[in-house]
């Protein structure tokens, strides 16, 4: 009888689990095609003007030379305004506002105030990579994405909530949470073309993100990444492919241009997968502007033809998007 009973309440929080994300999914903007960019930006070094101007360039650049179809959105890889590791993070880190930020206080950070301009020169949605930021008040550190709409507000705002901490012994060890703290919410934001979810590198290892997102009707999950030499030949398409084909969405990681001279070597290679888990733009390692068309009937034609997005069995396992 108590078993019964259990049993009888899981089934009732399941079925109240599976209407509260079928809602959530229903709110969802109408998904629409649209051509993203992704930049993959070289250079960076110690000067973080001359790092904003450059990517202010190539973003320019990725507008302008779209192979003959705009973009619709662009995106910057992580850490793009500085040089990526432990001892840079409190040097470079910045205020960052909340999404729907007055343009006073958007000023107030260099990097942000430069990302929310650029995204309403450009006329495009800004993905902008992410910067360090220095929270007001308490002084913590965090690695943050922001995103802008094509008039430069500030429409989301996601720290890593994943810290890349790591040892591969005689290969790398590196240690985030050395100077940062880690971010405690998930992160998704609503565009004219559908819903995206927005992680950062060390984020895509963790499915919980992207499965959230995905049954909460985001048709794309991008992820500002920096990815190295020892990790990234393992593992980097190895996990865009994975989060793509288990939730039937596009992913999409923008990774900074390998520098051999810097002291992290990024991996590069930044790259698009589609919801069948195909390889649509990739690139190498060196600074380069890559494109990719995100397909609503591409979309549909992957849940309609392998439905794994209805056949789930909450009934038997819980839903994480709960």
């Amino acid at each position: 009888m108590v078993l019964a009973r259990v049993f009888f309440t899981a089934r009732i929080h399941t079925s109240l689990t599976r209407a509260m994300s079928t809602a959530a999914a229903a709110a969802a903007p109408t998904p629409k095609s649209f051509r993203l960019a992704l930049v993959q930006l070289g250079h960076t070094a110690a000067d973080k003007t001359a790092n904003l101007a450059h990517a202010r360039e190539l973003v320019l650049k990725a507008v302008a030379g779209g192979e003959g179809k705009r973009p619709d959105v662009v995106v910057l890889p992580e850490c793009f305004n500085s040089p990526y590791g432990v001892k840079y993070f409190d040097k470079y880190a910045e205020p960052v506002p909340e999404p729907g930020a007055s343009t006073e206080e958007l000023e107030k950070s260099e990097s942000i105030k430069v990302l929310s301009g650029l995204a309403k020169e450009a006329g495009v949605y800004l993905i902008g990579g992410s910067i360090p930021e220095r929270e007001e008040g308490t002084g913590k550190l965090y690695n943050t994405a922001t995103v802008y709409d094509a008039e430069g507000n500030m429409l989301a705002k996601h720290r890593k909530v994943h810290l890349f901490d790591i040892d591969v012994p005689g290969k790398i060890t590196f240690k985030e949470s050395d100077s940062l703290s880690a971010g405690t919410k998930l992160t998704v934001f609503d565009t004219k073309f559908g819903r995206i979810g927005l992680g950062i590198c060390y984020d895509v290892r963790f499915p919980e993100l992207a499965m959230i997102a995905a049954r909460n009707g985001a048709m794309a999950m991008i992820y500002p990444s920096a990815f190295n030499t020892t990790t990234g030949p393992l593992h980097w398409e190895l996990l865009q492919r994975a989060r793509a084909v288990d939730n039937q969405i596009y992913v999409s990681m923008c990774s900074p241009a390998r520098n051999m001279e810097a002291e992290y070597h990024a991996w590069g290679h930044s790259l698009v997968v589609d919801p069948m888990g195909t390889v649509i733009a990739s690139t190498d390692e060196k600074e380069s502007i890559i494109y990719a068309d995100i397909d609503v009937d591409v979309l549909k034609s992957a849940r309609t033809g392998i439905p794994v997005t209805t056949q789930r069995r909450f009934d038997v396992y819980p839903d994480v998007s709960a």
